[in-house]
């Protein structure tokens, strides 16, 4: 019967000097790859922790089990993961908004430059085209461009300012939460 040793939990030891390499594979006992479960999520959430202490940041890690129980386990630094995920998908959702108007504006400004040169091509022979004519257009159409990557630029700068702003009222929103659950758990303790 196999342990659960380092084979027992799918690590199989390759010879090396001083810190060991570990391959990792499947473990094939259930009651091995079931301990094993456990003390990685200890291990798991124990980082998290850290990493939220050291870094100032919030932490929400969510470990949902693959066997027929499918049993979740979460950890959040904050109040909840459930927060943290709206969090997260609010900025999804605001970063597709901000591509999707640029990527808008830029094909319309495009379109708007394909139509002048195809207009200024229609107007003159191609053959009655001069080096001078050309360089001319050439110089238009680089114009525009430098036009439209500045207003897509000047969009960009507004957008982020709009999310910082944002960001800030979302942070002192949650600092008078904060204080308000405070004050709740004094009162509950008198």
């Amino acid at each position: 019967m196999e342990t659960c040793g380092n084979i027992g939990l799918g690590l199989k030891k390759k010879k090396e000097m001083g810190r060991r390499k570990l391959e990792i594979k499947r473990i094939q006992d259930k009651n091995c790859r079931q301990v094993a479960f456990c003390k990685r999520r200890q291990g798991l959430i124990k980082k998290a922790n850290e990493l939220s202490i050291l870094c100032i940041v919030d932490v929400g890690v969510v470990i949902i089990s693959k066997n027929g129980t499918g049993r979740l386990h979460e950890y959040s630094s904050t109040n909840s993961v459930t927060g943290i995920l709206q969090r997260y998908e609010s900025h999804v959702q605001a970063e597709k908004e901000i591509s999707g108007e640029h990527s808008m504006y830029s094909s319309m400004k495009i379109g708007e430059l394909l139509q002048t040169a195809e207009r200024q091509l229609e107007e003159t022979n191609a053959d009655g085209h001069t080096v001078t004519d050309l360089i001319h257009l050439q110089n238009e159409l680089q114009t525009s461009l430098t036009q439209i990557r500045s207003k897509k630029t000047q969009l960009m700068l507004e957008t982020v300012k709009d999310l910082l702003e944002k960001e800030k009222q979302l942070r002192e929103e949650k600092k008078i939460l904060k204080n308000n659950r405070a004050r709740m758990k004094k009162k509950r303790k008198k």
